[in-house]
């Protein structure tokens, strides 16, 4: 019997992409697949855009705005499938992304998690660039969580796909969450898998730099979901195995963020420094150019931080 595969898609003001979202859903080579679309509370025409692929076969529903995270879950409850895709409504699969994740993964021991190469493009596929990060291989869970957490790579919900078994393992999306929700639920997703297999022949494409897009957003209030989810992510990776590695791995995590919210969020940096210090100190360093690293050496990061902030 064809394993079904349920594409979950959130989608909140959208209409500008959730067609060749939906149709590269419905493109997909492996034929079991079921469609759920979440409007959650669009203000513009995306629920309509939804609608008009009802006849073929894709199940819409409606709901109030509550946010991403709980879309997800509405569309969870809704969904049948063996396999689990998550699916942004500006992201794209390739034709032969899940046929190829869902034959890796029925030949594996069970319940691993399929991941695969993503480019990030703006407007066409054709643009996106992929480049192999430091995670793009075979791994334990542990491992490519400390990887990660360290900077060496990430995988957008879109690269995924994950046996129906290991999500209800890992529990619903965090609601509370907004910035780094996707950080904190695979954390809890690769920590109830067995593994994880990359797939080379399965990629997919991450949309950047839209305006008001979750991930772009820079508010205090979505800096306090990147710190809440860091502190889960850290909670879990400890609970999961508390050693030298992990340690280090959570410091930074921490440190990372401190970086990035410095100098606007002052406060928020010293949080993460202390909390970055707790888990031993971390040895990571700001990114930057080359006269952002010579002043970073003269003048310390932070000032040389609000230097590069501060501009011409």
């Amino acid at each position: 019997m064809t394993p079904a595969v349920s594409i979950i898609i959130p989608c909140h003001n959208a209409e500008a992409w959730l067609g060749e979202t939906i149709e590269s859903a419905l493109a997909q080579t492996w034929p079991g697949c079921e469609i759920v679309t979440v409007d959650d509370g669009s203000t513009d025409a995306s629920l309509q855009v939804a609608r008009r692929f009802e006849l073929r076969g894709v199940t819409v529903i409606s709901q109030a705005k509550k946010g991403a995270s709980a879309a997800r879950n509405t569309g969870f409850r809704a969904s049948h499938g063996s396999f689990i895709q998550w699916l942004d409504s500006d992201d794209i699969l390739s034709p032969a992304k899940i046929e190829n994740q869902v034959r890796r993964l029925s030949s594996s021991p069970a319940n691993r998690v399929a991941s695969g190469p993503w480019g990030r493009f703006e407007r066409s596929t054709a643009e996106a660039k992929i480049v192999p990060e430091r995670n793009w291989s075979e791994s334990e869970p542990v491992e490519w969580l400390t990887h990660n957490f360290a900077g060496r790579g990430m995988m957008p919900p879109v690269a995924w796909l994950t046996p129906r078994a290991v999500a209800q393992a890992a529990g619903p999306w965090d609601e509370r969450l907004t910035l780094n929700d996707d950080g904190e639920y695979f954390c809890r997703v690769l920590l109830a898998c067995s593994g994880i297999d990359f797939c080379p022949d399965a990629p997919s494409y991450y949309r950047s730099n839209l305006p008001g897009s979750l991930s772009g957003r820079r508010s205090a209030e979505a800096w306090d979901s990147a710190f809440l989810s860091h502190e889960l992510c850290a909670r879990h990776l400890i609970a999961s195995e508390d050693s030298p590695r992990t340690r280090r791995a959570c410091a930074d995590l921490f440190q990372r963020l401190a970086y990035q919210v410095y100098p606007d969020f002052p406060d928020l940096a010293a949080a993460c420094e202390k909390r970055a210090g707790e888990f031993g100190g971390s040895e990571i360093r700001p990114l930057g150019g080359l006269l952002f690293r010579l002043l970073a050496r003269l003048l310390g990061w932070r000032k040389a931080r609000a230097l590069q902030k501060r501009g011409p």
